[in-house]
């Protein structure tokens, strides 16, 4: 357990920054799955939608340090790869 004082307010801050990122993450998962069962769907419109909603979603993520900015790159890339596949 932490003794002084500023050790305790650290514990707070994460604790509070801790409960920021857990909601980040759960909304960009959240916003993926949404563009992967369009694609399971086989619907091209609503996926490219979907995506059109979680790209930018995930760069906030990662600008917000919740993901890697690169793991932001890889998953828009790879959902894009898959929405213009599904399309074509």
């Amino acid at each position: 357990m932490a003794n002084t004082t500023s050790a305790k307010k650290a514990t707070r801050k994460i604790a509070r920054r801790t409960a920021v990122n857990k909601t980040r993450r759960s909304r960009v998962r959240s916003f993926i799955r949404k563009v992967e069962e369009a694609i399971a769907s086989g619907d091209a419109a609503v996926a490219a939608e979907a995506l059109k909603a979680a790209q930018p979603e995930i760069q906030r993520a990662a600008s917000k340090g919740v993901v890697h900015s690169n793991t932001a790159s890889r998953k828009v890339s790879r959902l894009a790869q898959r929405v213009k596949a599904l399309s074509a």
